[in-house]
C-alpha cells in the first residue's frame, strides 16, 4: 500500500519533529493533538525550526512554504480516519497508548499502518490492543527529529514481514537510517542511554560534582557531545523516569531504580527544555 498521507498523533517535541520530516519529503500530513492550542504551538514549532534550515542554506523558501503547506492540524483521532500511515507520538505512557491504539483500530481502515514512537513501551502489548496486530510497529525517531538520521524500527511479536519492510523503505524516504530492534524493554539506545543519565542523576544527588561539571567530564572524558544532565533536558525528565520505571518492572533488576533526584525533578515540574527549567535554566 503506497503512503501518501501520514497522521502524527502528537504535536509536542517529538510530533512536530515528525511531522515535519514527513512533510519535507514531501508526504501530506495531519498533525493531532487533544486541542487547538496544542496543534496551533506545535505548527509554529514547525515553522520556527524551517525558518532555521533556512537561514542556514538548508532549505530554500519554496520549499520551506511548501513543507509548511503539507502539514494540516487536526483536534483528536477523528480527523486520521482517511490516513494511510499513523506515527503515534503522544506522552510517554503505556495506559494512555493502548487507549489510542483501540480507538484508531475502530477508526482507520484495516491496511493502515500504525506506528508508534515509544521509546520504552512493549510494541507486543501496542500491537494486542488492536483488531489488526500485524499492522502494528515501532518507529522510534530521535530529537531533535529533523536532525537526528536513526530511527528503531521495533518489530512487536505481530508485526508482519510486509509492514516491516514498508517501514524501513518508508525511513529511508525521510533520509534516515533504520535499524531492526527486538521488542525489548527500553529497545537498543535507551536500554544503554537511560541508565547512563539516571547514574548521573545519582551522581549529582550525592554530590560528586555540580551537573555543569558532570556533563563537561563526560565530554571531555567520553568524547559525548552532549553531557548527560543536559541531555535529560533535552529528552524531558518525565520521559527518562517513565523509561527507567519500565526497565526497573520489566526487568526487575535494582540496578534500573529510578534515581530519587530524577523523581523529585519531575515532581517539581522541571521536565527541562520543554518547559525552561530542568537540571539547567533556558530561556
Amino acid at each position: 500500500m503506497s503512503v501518501k498521507t501520514v497522521g502524527v498523533i502528537g504535536a509536542g517535541t517529538m510530533g512536530n519533529g515528525i511531522a515535519q520530516a514527513f512533510a519535507v519529503s514531501g508526504f501530506s500530513v495531519k498533525m493531532s493533538d487533544i486541542g487547538q492550542e496544542q496543534v496551533d504551538r506545535g505548527r509554529k514549532a514547525i515553522e520556527k525550526s524551517l525558518d532555521r534550515l533556512v537561514s542556514k542554506d538548508k532549505l530554500s523558501v519554496a520549499d520551506h512554504g511548501a513543507a509548511l503547506g503539507r502539514v494540516e492540524g487536526v483536534v483528536g483521532l477523528d480527523g486520521l480516519a482517511d490516513c494511510d500511515f499513523i506515527v503515534e507520538a503522544a506522552t510517554e505512557r503505556e495506559e494512555l497508548k493502548l487507549d489510542i491504539f483501540r480507538k484508531l483500530s475502530d477508526l482507520v481502515s484495516a491496511e493502515t499502518v500504525l506506528a508508534s514512537n515509544t521509546s520504552s513501551i512493549s510494541l507486543t502489548r501496542i500491537a494486542a490492543a488492536t483488531a489488526n496486530p500485524e499492522r502494528v510497529i515501532g518507529m522510534h525517531f530521535f530529537n531533535p527529529v529533523p536532525v537526528m538520521k536513526l530511527v528503531e524500527v521495533v518489530r512487536a511479536l505481530q508485526t508482519s514481514d510486509a509492514v516491516f519492510e514498508q517501514v524501513e523503505s518508508l525511513t529511508r524516504q525521510l533520509g534516515k537510517e533504520p535499524v531492526a530492534v527486538k521488542d525489548s524493554p527500553g529497545f537498543a539506545v535507551n536500554r544503554i542511554l537511560v541508565p547512563m543519565i539516571n547514574e548521573a542523576c545519582f551522581a549529582c544527588a550525592e554530590g560528586i560534582a555540580a551537573p555543569e561539571d558532570i556533563d563537561k567530564v563526560m565530554q571531555m572524558g567520553a568524547n559525548h557531545p552532549m553531557g548527560p544532565l543536559a541531555l535529560a533536558d533535552l529528552i524531558g525528565l518525565d520521559t527518562c523516569l517513565e523509561v527507567m520505571k519500565v526497565l526497573h518492572s520489566a526487568l526487575g533488576d535494582p540496578k534500573y531504580r529510578p534515581s530519587p533526584l530524577l523523581q523529585q525533578m519531575v515532581d517539581a515540574g522541571y521536565l527541562g527544555r520543554k518547559v525552561g527549567r530542568g537540571f539547567y535554566v533556558y530561556d
